[in-house]
């Protein structure tokens, strides 16, 4: 039952760089290309750099699907939602 589960978890994050207007607009594109199916967190480098470690990021803004599996990220401008999909391997519905 767990693996189930675990097939239909989607997570994104996004790492950003403090309180910029690159951030809030980066956090913004970020929102609108996450329906219902996907959880979004949001990591500031700056607050916590063990995450960014972990996830292999080297530059903000980025966007990481680690759910579900392969790992894929994206980086820069998040304002060209189908560019991104396509990165991130994502449906632009995606369903159950």
């Amino acid at each position: 039952m767990i693996a189930a589960r675990d097939e239909k978890r989607r997570e994104l994050t996004l790492f950003v760089s403090g309180a910029s207007d690159l951030s809030a607009r980066a956090i913004a594109d970020a929102r609108a290309l996450c329906d219902v199916h996907y959880q979004l967190s949001i990591v500031d480098v700056h607050e916590d750099p063990a995450a960014v470690l972990s996830h292999g990021v080297l530059a903000a803004p980025t966007l990481v699907r680690s759910q579900p599996l392969p790992l894929r990220r994206f980086i820069g401008d998040l304002s060209q939602t189908d560019a991104v999909l396509l990165k991130l391997e994502i449906a632009p519905h995606a369903s159950d």
